[in-house]
């Protein structure tokens, strides 16, 4: 029992590892996609105050953008369920544990 429990912490650790580093991927393409969307917002102000930019170029990149950032964002989501999901578990597991614990505890004073 104790085996397979530890088997099970160490597969929650795993995935709980792998989500992180989603996360940490996704968090560095949002921000290359902010810097684009930045860009594209000063080339949208430039187009406002007058100066000449090809307007179909601009509006390829900002939805070239939001597209980008609508993916980010629903991978950001898929990763935090998946981390919140093994955080779960890793409570679970703890508890589990625990009475293992106590349980060992009362055969040993009954000995």
């Amino acid at each position: 029992f104790v085996q397979q429990t530890k088997w099970s912490l160490h597969l929650m650790t795993q995935r709980a590892l792998n989500a992180e580093s989603n996360v940490e991927k996704l968090k560095q393409e949002i921000s290359v996609l902010q810097g684009e969307l930045e860009s594209s917002k000063v080339e949208n102000e430039n187009l406002r105050a007058g100066q000449t930019t090809d307007l179909g170029a601009a509006k390829h990149n900002i939805d070239f953008a939001l597209q980008n950032l609508h993916k980010i964002i629903t991978g950001a989501n898929w990763s935090i369920r998946q981390l919140a999901s093994g955080v779960e578990s890793l409570h679970f597991v703890a508890e589990v544990l625990e009475s293992a614990g106590k349980i060992s505890e009362v055969e040993a004073e009954k000995e």
